[in-house]
C-alpha cells in the first residue's frame, strides 16, 4: 500500500500578512464585511499548496527561480516559495497585479523558523 505524502506546512511571512491586512483595510473603507470575506478567500487560495506545493507556475522572467506565483484573483498575485526539505510553503508577498513585483527582497529572505 502506498504511503500518503505528508502535507506541507503553509507559513505566511510577516510581510505577506501585512500585505493581506492592507488589502483588507483598503476594501473595508467601503465594505467591511466584503473585506473580511475577500481576505479569507485569498488565504483559502493557498490551502491546496499543502498537498500540491508546486501547483502554480514559477515566477515570470527576471524573478528568482525559487519564486512561484499564484494568481489568487484577477487583481492579486500571491508570491511563494517551496522549501522541500522543511516540507514548507512560504507565502512571501501578496501584491496587486498593477504593483511592482518583489524581486530582490524575496530572493534574500531567510527561511522561516
Amino acid at each position: 500500500m502506498k504511503k500518503a505524502n505528508t502535507p506541507y506546512r503553509i507559513v505566511w511571512r510577516p510581510i505577506a500578512e501585512a500585505d493581506l491586512d492592507n488589502i483588507i483595510d483598503y476594501i473595508a473603507r467601503d465594505n467591511p464585511i466584503k473585506a473580511e470575506k475577500f481576505g479569507q478567500e485569498l488565504r483559502d487560495k493557498t490551502l491546496p499548496l499543502a498537498q500540491y506545493s508546486k501547483l502554480y507556475r514559477t515566477g515570470r522572467p527576471g524573478l528568482p527561480a525559487c519564486l512561484r506565483e499564484l494568481v489568487a484573483h484577477r487583481n492579486y498575485i500571491i508570491f511563494y516559495r517551496v522549501l522541500d526539505e522543511a516540507r514548507t510553503v512560504e507565502i512571501l508577498r501578496v501584491k496587486h497585479a498593477a504593483q511592482q513585483t518583489p524581486l530582490a527582497e524575496v530572493a534574500v529572505m531567510p527561511l522561516a523558523p
